[in-house]
């Protein structure tokens, strides 16, 4: 418990900073990283398997899908940074089954080469694109507005969930997937997340003058005026985004128990591996992505 609480008191600052107030182009380059961390993990969690993944051309391949998006990132129109977004999103998911089979192709056992190459797309699939619609969320006006809505929804849901169900908890959600998830904590997490999502609509004009007073975020990041939406919208959204992030935490949660381990890495002391950290937001993420863009284009 205290290594979880001071991995999450030393990160949470840092991530904030990051979204906010650097630039588009290290965001890219940051959530690369943390890209190709996760899909290290998970690849690793293939072999459980028997699967022998083709490690290095998915970093490659993944790697370049984040180049794009940093090298895209000093465009200064959303709607067309979205287009331009979309249209890799679409190329990329369209060659990527045809370059891992074709690489596959080389090995000496080709009835290991449909597996191999199912779990690199399956890792661009599921890690790749939703980190790097978090990036191109960035680039849309009150990007940073909404990532920090957000996070601040998964991580008040992910808080609530735990402690509510460990303390009172008493009807198990998934016990085959995960034992210890309660569907008193699911209630927990969708109230808190709903509650946190209000309050920050609800203020989002203090919140983002505040922001923009300390230099953290820009004019066209923040939510101001008559941009702000009404608020039975966005709880519905809130509640979308909060089942999201719980269907994701679970869709993890049945990969580890297929590859019997209990966590899919150690490199965040109490929160286990980065798949671990961020599993909740691969799912959440390209919901609030969409709605974003939906709301550029209207």
């Amino acid at each position: 418990m205290l290594k979880r609480i001071i991995t999450a008191v030393v990160l949470i600052p840092i991530v904030l900073v990051l979204i906010l107030w650097a630039p588009v182009p290290l965001l890219a380059v940051v959530t690369a990283a943390i890209a190709l961390l996760t899909i290290h993990e998970f690849l690793r969690l293939t072999e459980s398997y028997g699967v022998q993944p083709v490690r290095t051309p998915t970093y490659i391949f993944c790697g370049l899908f984040f180049l794009l998006l940093a090298i895209n990132a000093g465009n200064q129109k959303p709607l067309l940074s979205t287009a331009i977004f979309v249209y890799t999103l679409g190329f990329a998911a369209a060659i990527v089954p045809f370059i891992f089979l074709t690489i596959a192709m080389r090995r000496e056992k080709l009835s290991s080469g449909y597996p191999a190459a199912a779990a690199s797309v399956f890792a661009f699939a599921y890690i790749a694109l939703p980190l790097g619609m978090l990036v191109q969320l960035r680039q849309q006006w009150a990007g940073a507005f909404y990532i920090l809505y957000l996070l601040l929804v998964v991580w008040a849901g992910d808080i609530f969930a735990y402690f509510v169900g460990r303390s009172m908890g008493r009807h198990l959600m998934s016990p085959r997937i995960s034992p210890k998830k309660t569907w008193e904590g699911a209630v927990a997490s969708l109230l808190a997340s709903a509650g946190v999502g209000f309050v920050m609509f609800h203020y989002a004009l203090q919140i983002s003058s505040a922001l923009l007073r300390v230099g953290l975020i820009g004019r066209r990041d923040g939510l101001f005026g008559l941009e702000l939406p009404s608020m039975l919208p966005v709880i519905l959204l809130t509640i979308v985004l909060n089942v999201a992030a719980q269907l994701g935490d679970l869709v993890e949660s049945l990969i580890k128990r297929g590859a019997g381990v209990k966590d899919s890495g150690s490199l965040l002391p109490g929160h286990g591996g980065m798949l671990d950290r961020i599993d909740a937001l691969l799912f959440a993420a390209p919901l609030l992505w969409y709605y974003a863009a939906w709301r550029v284009m209207q």
